[in-house]
């Protein structure tokens, strides 16, 4: 199988060096708006550097994998679908939901495959957990607790084009909160905090954001993100039902001390950032979109799937600016 890869930024390297050492993989083509950095990725990795973006849908490649600026995302998808090419795009397909449906038309108007980058559902924890939910051993569920902390901001000039704190950072734990219940959201609330750092207010953005989120079975759960955790970073899920409850994302590299006398010391080794934390889940999903592109595996995570996080995305964004609950079939798209 011939790769075309999109972006060679550090997820895109990362996806370079997964597709590369890939036994199905015959031959990567990687291209990027910054040719030196697309010829020394592929210098390193035995890979073929393209001129640019179109060489990669004119040379003939078998499958293509985005992981570019978010900006060019829906963009890409259209002209992998239009070629008839199965595509592995990194989450959103766009920041608004006109660009989101438009690429998720073309793509179904071709008939084409598109997965998206949602890799905490590859991850050994979530999964797990979704499994003691569909198994029963939680018994009813009644609470979620989703967090997702950075430990450093980002440039204040990603924070201009990210689409904010809700559309960036929590897609990741709207889309695992659906895939890990099974359930569907409803309504959210939502409050964000500007308190830090200049550029967040500059940006129309939040530091600090908090959701809570019903279920369409009447689980609660709550989503907190923040971009200004000096511990490490830290992602876990937390989920309670009548019989038990279970954790993911626990262990000892979770940047979070105990006060008890008794509890466990803090981390000497907390994570550092996403890709530390979930390579092996970079690199399942990866593996999981060959088999996909090669008619072994149902596609196991459809752009539909990012356009329905994207909704619960807006109504929490909307309900911040309105300080009110937002019903998400208020969120066109559905």
């Amino acid at each position: 199988m011939r790769i075309g890869l999109i972006g060679t930024g550090r997820l895109g390297t990362f996806h370079a060096g997964v597709l590369a050492r890939h036994r199905e993989v015959g031959a990567l083509v990687v291209a990027d708006t910054d040719d030196g950095r697309a010829t020394e990725v592929a210098a390193r990795l035995g890979a073929t550097a393209a001129p640019s973006v179109n060489e990669i849908f004119s040379w003939g490649v078998d499958a293509v994998v985005i992981a570019a600026a978010t900006s060019a995302h829906a963009e890409l998808i259209g002209r992998a679908a239009r070629a008839g090419l199965p595509v592995f795009c990194e989450k959103p397909i766009a920041l608004d939901l006109a660009g989101t449906l438009e690429a998720l038309g073309e793509v179904e108007a071709a008939g084409s495959i598109l997965q998206m980058g949602f890799m905490r559902r590859f991850d050994a924890g979530y999964k797990a957990a979704r499994q003691a939910v569909l198994d029963g051993t939680l018994g009813r569920l009644h609470t979620v607790r989703a967090i997702t902390s950075d430990p450093a901001p980002p440039a204040a000039e990603f924070l201009r084009v990210s689409g904010g704190i809700y559309r960036d950072a929590l897609m990741h734990d709207f889309d695992a909160l659906r895939w890990v219940t099974g359930r569907e959201v409803v309504d959210v609330y939502a409050v964000g905090s500007d308190a830090g750092p200049a550029m967040f207010r500059e940006a129309g953005d939040v530091d600090t954001a908090a959701a809570v989120l019903t279920m369409d079975d009447g689980t609660l759960a709550t989503a907190t993100a923040t971009r200004l955790n000096g511990a490490g970073y830290d992602v876990r899920m937390e989920l309670a039902g009548e019989r038990d409850q279970i954790s993911v994302g626990l262990n000892d590299r979770t940047p979070i001390a105990s006060t008890e006398p008794n509890g466990p010391p803090p981390t000497d080794k907390p994570w550092p950032g996403f890709l530390e934390r979930f390579a092996p889940a970079y690199e399942a999903e990866l593996n999981a979109f060959i088999a996909v592109a090669e008619g072994r595996l149902p596609n196991p995570c459809d752009g539909r799937e990012a356009l329905t996080a994207l909704r619960i995305a807006e109504a929490c964004e909307l309900s911040r600016r309105e300080r009110r609950p937002v019903r998400l079939e208020e969120i066109p798209g559905a």
